[in-house]
């Protein structure tokens, strides 16, 4: 399920806060959403002695600042971003990342009504 809080909202979870704080004042995003996964992994080995309910996490970002960067860059960009996230014990675990472009965005939504 998607954040419905805005750029700035809180809803109730730190690090999904964490989260959407960082990346809005690194990224300057025209879309952000944040799903929290962590629902769907609990069961896990990995995380059986996790006490958190925040660790894993899929974000669709479209920002400006990705602009004539690979993917593969725009990632790492994020990843440097949520570093302290990562590294942390009982901090994000997994993080899976679509990055676009204003412009990408566009293209896609053409195709998707063709």
């Amino acid at each position: 399920m998607a954040s419905s809080t805005g750029a700035t909202g809180a809803s109730g979870a730190p690090v999904e806060d964490a989260i959407r704080r960082k990346i809005t004042e690194s990224f300057e995003p025209t879309r952000l959403e944040i799903y929290n996964d962590s629902h769907l992994h609990k069961h896990h080995k990995a995380m059986a002695d996790s006490t958190s309910a925040e660790t894993h996490f899929r974000l669709v970002i479209t920002s400006s600042k990705f602009q004539g960067t690979p993917q593969i860059r725009r990632h790492r960009m994020i990843n440097e971003v949520l570093k302290e996230d990562l590294a942390r014990e009982g901090g994000i675990h997994a993080l899976q990342l679509k990055t676009m472009t204003p412009d990408e965005e566009k293209r896609m939504e053409e195709q998707s009504t063709k």
